[in-house]
């Protein structure tokens, strides 16, 4: 096992889409760990071109993206436009 290391955590403005929120606050909490926890996982996993998640929470993943209709994979990454003022999502999503 990896000794702990301590860092240095700041709060931080990010700005993400809804579902995929929901999805993962859904996942940190079946994982019983922190938000920031997950995504620092996520990330550091990433960064040496490895999966964060093994079969079991590939899962869990998939009915956490049904529950909450989160309907974005892979192919919508840096092509995501954000919803303008009196606009709802699906508005946008129809052109």
């Amino acid at each position: 096992m990896t000794e702990r290391v301590t860092v240095e955590r700041v709060q931080t403005g990010l700005r993400i889409e809804k579902q995929m929120l929901k999805v993962l606050k859904a996942l940190a909490e079946y994982h019983d760990i922190s938000l920031g926890d997950l995504v620092e996982g996520i990330v550091l996993h990433a960064f040496e071109g490895k999966s964060a998640f093994g079969d079991e929470s590939l899962g869990r993943i998939q009915d956490l993206k049904r529950i909450y209709g989160m309907q974005l994979g892979a192919g919508n990454a840096h092509r995501l436009r954000e919803v303008e003022a009196g606009e709802t999502s699906q508005q946008s999503a129809n052109g």
